[in-house]
């Protein structure tokens, strides 16, 4: 009985890989050309072996440039769904402009607005993305990206409107995959933002103060953009509604939130109102809170320099208690942990490691052997991938405290500057009242709350300072 328990389970296990069984006979039979890779592609895929398939799309695109294929279109779209567009983005240009695909021509526009190429972005979008497919959403966020650096504000304006409707559109048809609904919900929130990013650039302030209110609170990406309301209101000369919206990074449920130019903006922002003492002790903290520990992370990057496995088991060894031993390195690696571009990455590569299981049970040992090094390489590669982005993410966050240290010498230097010129030229009154209702400004998207005690847990960012100005 135990036996025939045994072969059944073989017999199961075996024929529930039939298609990947098939795509071995099949390069076999024809000696490994590549000119079968579409139907191997077509076999592993069908038995969802999208990370083993890479090798095979990459190698048949490199080779087969300028030769359409539709039936590889499809199979290629949902490859990149499953796995991302990370694995394709070290593909040549060459190689990524010459396909039909239109999800290979999304990662190739992408590849020109990273060079800066808005121009030639658009062009390639245009002609690559039909209106019902899958990538649509993300071509018309990164159009109107292109559009708004190229300094166009209504066709910006107008591609992130549509990029919010097809991005609601597409979320209706998937509302059952909740990895992708999520994917879209972000991508339409960007757009969302776009517009008020985009009026923000062209210094429509008050278009942008309101557009930014229509960024609902529950949205993912929603602590991010406080900054940027923080900012608007500041070029609106609306001081304390500035304060109020920096205050909110305070609350314990954003502590993974790290921003260093918060606490220039929020120096900043002391000094336009002339407090100096508040301008001064904001500028001491920051000192105290970062100079040491930003001095030892310019040697930990030195020595570890692009060794990306490093930095991805960096990551991994956080995730699971195990600090750096430096703090402001552990504020950088929460932040990155909580990039929804990380985590869709460490997804699709969780996912793709369940693909090893599957391979061993292949009838051939030759198959196995083929396809796990084939699967090797391209988890590999998204390991490596995700050790990139960590980097990535640390170098960037060390550029901004680099930003934000100049940022509070010139403040430490200009309050010097101001002080001594209000002793010149003016009396100065004495200590003032900190705060007075008269003080506060609204608009009509924002409402007066009368506090009873209420803090972080009811209206996250909504909070607004009332301090009267000690400029003379």
């Amino acid at each position: 009985m135990k036996l025939i328990f045994i072969t059944l389970s073989l017999l199961l296990s075996t024929s529930s890989f039939a298609n990947a069984n098939r795509a071995w006979t099949i390069l076999k039979a024809n000696g490994g050309n590549y000119k079968v890779y579409p139907r191997v592609i077509e076999n592993l895929v069908n038995d969802g072996l999208y990370f083993t398939s890479i090798p095979y799309v990459k190698e048949y695109l490199f080779r087969n440039k300028g030769q359409s294929n539709r039936e590889l279109d499809k199979l290629i779209d949902e490859i990149v769904s499953e796995v991302g567009i990370k694995q394709f983005e070290v593909l040549p240009d060459s190689a990524l402009s010459s396909s039909t695909a239109p999800m290979l021509k999304y990662i190739y526009a992408k590849k020109l607005f990273r060079k800066k190429q808005y121009s030639k972005t658009l062009q390639v979008l245009n002609k690559a993305i039909p209106g019902d497919h899958a990538a649509k959403p993300f071509a018309l966020f990164l159009e109107a990206s292109a559009f708004s650096l190229l300094g166009k504000t209504d066709n910006a304006v107008s591609s992130y409107k549509r990029c919010v409707s097809v991005s609601n559109d597409q979320r209706s048809d998937y509302k059952n995959d909740a990895n992708r609904t999520r994917q879209l919900e972000i991508n339409r929130d960007y757009c969302i933002v776009g517009v008020a990013r985009t009026q923000f650039a062209a210094k429509k302030f008050e278009e942008a103060n309101l557009s930014y209110l229509d960024l609902e609170k529950s949205s993912y990406i929603w602590p991010e953009i406080l900054f940027e309301e923080a900012w608007n209101s500041f070029y609106l000369r609306d001081y304390n509604r500035t304060l109020g919206k920096l205050v909110t990074y305070k609350a314990p449920v954003l502590d993974f939130i790290f921003n260093p130019e918060i606490d220039v903006l929020r120096a900043l922002t002391y000094m336009e109102l002339c407090l100096w003492n508040d301008t001064r002790n904001v500028v001491d903290g920051f000192y105290k809170a970062y100079t040491s520990d930003h001095s030892k992370l310019k040697g930990f990057l030195r020595k570890h320099r692009k060794d990306y496995k490093y930095y991805y088991l960096l990551m991994k060894s956080y995730s699971k208690g195990t600090p750096s031993g430096n703090k402001l390195l552990d504020k950088y690696i929460k932040g990155i942990r909580n990039d929804p571009a990380y985590r869709e990455m460490f997804v699709t590569f969780s996912e793709g490691r369940k693909e090893i299981e599957k391979v061993k049970k292949l009838s051939s040992g030759s198959a196995q052997k083929i396809f796990l090094r084939n699967l090797k390489d391209s988890l590999v590669l998204q390991r490596d991938l995700l050790g990139a982005y960590v980097r990535k993410g640390i170098m960037q966050y060390t550029a901004q405290l680099n930003k934000a240290f100049e940022g509070m010498s010139y403040i430490k230097l200009e309050v010097l500057a101001r002080k001594k010129a209000i002793l010149y030229n003016t009396k100065y009154e004495g200590v003032r009242s900190r705060g007075n209702i008269r003080n506060l400004k609204r608009n009509e998207k924002q409402y007066f709350w009368t506090f009873n005690g209420e803090f972080w847990a009811d209206e996250l960012g909504d909070y607004v300072f009332s301090l009267k100005s000690e400029c003379n």
